[in-house]
């Protein structure tokens, strides 16, 4: 088991290295750390995922890719189903989501108030989570556009 856990601590390594020597995806990743409730781990499988923010346009085309955007269910005029997320989706990336957004409501004041407000209007408990994940998809993806540290305006509330 301690073999195991070396490798992995060596790749981390190796990966923090390679993240290190390349200037743009060092900044990007200090923006990234900048959001409350994304750490190093986050932020690396963020880069890794978006190809450092290239492969997406814009955060609601990575929402869909994560399986985080609600989707209509109709058929025609007749059938009017509950909105769904699609279930064809990173798995893996959702489950990080699902974890960031846990951290955030805990650490980001503005998150949990929006959380709370969620739940109160009767919305149930993963809805209002899912609510969240694409807040802080949209917060990522504007830290990055903007190219500045993540500014918590929630202080500045009267």
């Amino acid at each position: 088991m301690s073999a195991l856990k070396k490798q992995l601590a060596a790749l981390d390594e190796k990966i923090g290295q390679l993240i290190r020597s390349d200037e743009d995806l060092k900044h990007k990743q200090e923006l990234l750390k900048s959001i409350p409730g994304i750490g190093e781990i986050g932020s690396i499988y963020f880069l890794l995922v978006t190809k450092g923010f290239t492969r997406f346009k814009n955060w609601r085309k990575f929402a869909c890719y994560c399986g985080i955007a609600p989707f209509e269910y109709s058929s025609g005029t007749s059938i009017r189903g509950r909105n769904r997320v699609n279930p064809l989706a990173d798995k893996k990336m959702k489950s990080l989501l699902h974890l960031l957004s846990l951290t955030s409501i805990r650490h980001d004041e503005e998150l949990k108030l929006y959380y709370n407000r969620k739940k109160e209007e009767g919305k149930h408990s993963l809805l209002a989570l899912n609510n969240v994940k694409c807040k802080l998809v949209s917060r990522i993806f504007a830290v990055i556009k903007r190219d500045t540290p993540y500014v918590k305006t929630h202080q500045y509330y009267s």
